[in-house]
């Protein structure tokens, strides 16, 4: 039998925060991934100011310099394309990388293991361990052999993703009146594969010009590729019956020339998958036990982002754990979705109402062509859709969010 201060479960970007932030406070901690690194992920593959803060953090920033930079975020609807610069922020750098998932995850994992984390590669948790109706660990499945081990740990953490099947053993659910995200993406050889700007496109249509729901994204890889995708949300009304796989064909059959696409260009096949989003996953702690990442639910509705809140999360996972740990009183936990709350409850809940709003069509179109008419307008957006708001200071942006905020605040769930 193993015996450790923590056990990860998911070697993913909250997971891997998590324990590197808890190895560098000098905790025994074990994480077990079921796959092995380098391993690819559905995703944008974008970084946005908030995740370059937390990797800078981790002592990546380095590392990250070898990656295709982005200053900022080019609109395109209606005829119209704004290039938006990442705002200037006293906290968050004003620019991103686009990192290929494999890339990064495998990055991060091994800047956890460098700090004194230990790394089970190509082991599953198939099932929580109990000692006295408390969760005290995992089953852990060799993937390679089948060859099956307990695993004894003062702290479990939750970081197996969005389908999280670990956690629904513990007993976390998502919240279906909250919204969810599918996404679909793959790989295009592009000219423009190094472009300084990522790409977003909020007025789809197809080759016959009429108009389809969701958004589509270029994000340049810099390799010679660009990831392509397209993305929706739960709240449109027939989300069910949208094939995302004809979504992405309209998409990429009507993107601007610049780019250069065509099916001989395509480098991958199309991957895709569904995003719980804005907290919806609960309870997201224990007596023994967090949830982080994607498995809480940790998911921006506003843009699908969820890689800043994996690390956000993970890291402050850590801190509750380190916490515990340092002091022997596990009610240190009750700290961990207190400080979600105050993090991201108000924030998200705006996200979850601003997501009920574009789930209709015909006025996300008439949205969008309104922002469209004013650069300074979408400079707005852009700052409250990528929570990149200043703390110190109440500019317009802040100002509009806030009088949004104290709406949101009464309405009821």
């Amino acid at each position: 039998m193993h015996r450790h201060d923590v056990l990860v479960v998911g070697g993913g970007p909250a997971g891997s925060s998590c324990a590197l932030w808890l190895a560098e406070a000098g905790h025994d901690v074990l994480v077990v991934e079921r796959k092995r690194f380098p391993r690819d992920k559905t995703c944008g593959d974008g970084l946005t100011p908030r995740a370059v803060k937390q990797l800078a953090d981790m002592g990546l920033a380095e590392a990250l310099e070898a990656h295709h930079r982005f200053d900022g975020l080019r609109a395109v609807a209606h005829g119209i394309t704004l290039e938006l610069r990442w705002p200037e922020h006293p906290v968050f750098p004003a620019h991103g990388y686009v990192v290929r998932r494999r890339d990064l995850d495998a990055l991060v994992a091994e800047r956890a293991v460098k700090a004194g984390a230990v790394m089970w590669q190509g082991a599953e948790a198939t099932a929580p361990v109990y000692d006295r109706g408390l969760v005290a660990g995992a089953a852990i499945r060799r993937t390679e052999t089948g060859a099956v081990e307990e695993v004894r740990a003062r702290y479990v953490v939750v970081a197996d993703g969005a389908n999280s099947r670990f956690g629904r053993a513990l007993g976390t659910t998502r919240n279906r009146d909250y919204p969810q995200g599918m996404a679909i993406r793959c790989y295009y050889e592009s000219p423009r594969h190094d472009d300084p700007w990522i790409e977003s496109a909020l007025d789809l249509r197809d080759r016959a010009g009429n108009a389809l729901p969701g958004y589509g994204w270029v994000f340049p890889v810099g390799d010679g590729t660009v990831n392509v995708g397209v993305g929706l949300l739960s709240t449109f009304r027939d989300w069910k019956k949208v094939n995302t796989s004809v979504l992405m064909e309209e998409f990429a059959a009507t993107a601007p020339s610049y780019w250069g696409f065509s099916p001989e260009a395509r480098v991958s096949e199309p991957t895709g998958g569904r995003l719980p989003m804005a907290g919806s996953v609960g309870p997201k702690a224990g007596p023994t036990w967090l949830a982080v990442g994607d498995a809480a639910g940790s998911v921006n509705p506003f843009n699908g982002e969820g890689i800043d809140y994996a690390y956000e999360t993970g890291r402050k996972a850590a801190e509750v754990l380190s916490e515990a740990l340092a002091t022997g009183n596990g009610l240190a936990l009750r700290r961990y979705p207190e400080w979600l709350e105050a993090e991201y409850g108000l924030y998200f809940k705006v996200a979850r109402h601003f997501a009920q709003i574009i789930g209709r069509p015909a006025l996300m179109r008439e949205l969008t062509r309104i922002g469209m008419r004013s650069e300074t307008l979408m400079d707005w957006v852009l700052r409250i859709m990528a929570n990149l708001l200043r703390p110190d200071e109440i500019g317009p942006a802040e100002a509009v969010y806030r009088t949004v905020a104290q709406l949101a605040r009464v309405i009821p769930e």
